[in-house]
């Protein structure tokens, strides 16, 4: 099939319709339940309050905005796949918006702003300081401005929005990769996504990792858990072929949360003995630096040492292989000493050269 064949193909596979909608009938949508803006992602997104009241001014100031992308489900009902945070704000300062529970959210206060400094302290409504509430010619003004919907028709090919809402979330996004991968997995699979989350919150893992709150805050907690899924039972031919390893992490959780084969006990069973043996014969100290001259762990969490030690005694013990429990410390302060492990493991070289030397190397230190 030559590229205009390609291209025609995919074209007909997409079906797309736009038109502007009046925030009145963005609003309206959203109470009678006609629009999902997913809730669950709000988490993900960190709108300061400054930037929330830079969007109302944008608005009371006729600036135009982005489009809201949705796409159409088989019930008719459009789901948010970019724009959530500007139609949250909205919301919530009508204070419309609710949170995963159903329950109403806090209205927005706005701050000033750079060209309307008045809005300091300004509410929709009046909450017994009528000085603050937004006059009701402004929120008809805002009510009547125009935000244009781009809409993946329910026609489109199943996987229409998901590939949408990755190239509209990567690059430029001020989300995390496994923010992204989060939002997409709430939109693929949401009993999968609360059953991933949590597997991170187990007591050995967290004493083993020891994250500090930045990288607890971007959801690494969870992308190092759907690391384990995805790599802990890998085929060695498959690790040689990853390619990019944050598309293959994406590809490989879409597969999962499509699949009806993946069986989550197995799977949450043998992450939970992994993180209770290394925690009990490591502590914190299981992805650290082992400096061998001080003879003692130094630094913080090391991923290339999470795919050598984790990864390692995961896959034994799936194998049945795993060797005896007393040496797995002594084991693990070894590989500091193996120019394999200390090569690949440098600063510079990417996970796709990385992984197919240091899981197959994790493999066998802790082979009995």
């Amino acid at each position: 099939m030559n590229l205009l064949d390609q291209i025609n193909k995919k074209r007909r596979e997409i079906k797309t319709d736009g038109y502007p909608v009046s925030i009145g009938e963005w609003s309206g949508m959203y109470e009678r339940d006609e629009l999902d803006i997913h809730p669950e992602f709000q988490r993900f997104y960190r709108w300061t309050l400054e930037q929330k009241s830079a969007l109302i001014e944008s608005i009371l100031l006729g600036i135009p905005l982005p489009p809201i992308f949705v796409s159409q489900r088989e019930d008719g009902v459009w789901d948010v796949v970019d724009g959530l945070q500007r139609l949250s704000t909205i919301f919530q300062f009508m204070g419309l918006l609710k949170d995963e529970d159903g329950r109403l959210m806090e209205p927005l206060e706005l701050s000033g702003t750079k060209y309307l400094p008045a809005l300091e302290k300004v509410r929709w409504e009046d909450n017994g300081n009528p000085k603050y509430a937004l006059p009701k010619d402004l929120q008809l003004l805002i009510k009547r401005s125009k935000i244009s919907a781009s809409i993946v028709l329910k026609e489109s090919d199943p996987t229409a929005k998901y590939d949408l809402f990755q190239r509209l979330n990567t690059g430029g996004s001020e989300l995390s990769p496994q923010e992204v991968r989060n939002c997409l997995l709430v939109m693929l699979n949401k009993q999968l996504f609360e059953w991933l989350k949590t597997l991170p919150k187990f007591d050995p893992f967290i004493e083993s990792t020891a994250l500090s709150d930045r990288p607890l805050e971007e959801a690494y907690d969870i992308e190092l858990a759907l690391r384990f899924i995805v790599l802990a039972k890998i085929h060695e031919d498959e690790i040689r072929s990853i390619g990019d390893v944050g598309i293959f992490l994406t590809d490989r959780m879409t597969e999962i949360a499509q699949s009806k084969k993946f069986r989550r006990a197995p799977a949450k069973s043998l992450f939970e003995e992994t993180f209770t043996i290394l925690n009990e014969v490591l502590g914190d100290n299981a992805f650290k630096r082992f400096a061998t001259k001080k003879g003692r762990h130094e630094g913080g969490f090391l991923l290339s040492l999470y795919e050598v030690v984790g990864l390692g005694v995961a896959y034994n013990i799936a194998q049945g292989t795993l060797c005896p429990k007393n040496e797995i410390a002594d084991r693990a302060q070894s590989v500091w000493r193996q120019k394999a492990f200390t090569d690949w493991a440098a600063s510079g070289v990417n996970a796709s050269r990385r992984l197919p030397k240091l899981i197959p190397l994790g493999r066998k230190l802790f082979q009995k």
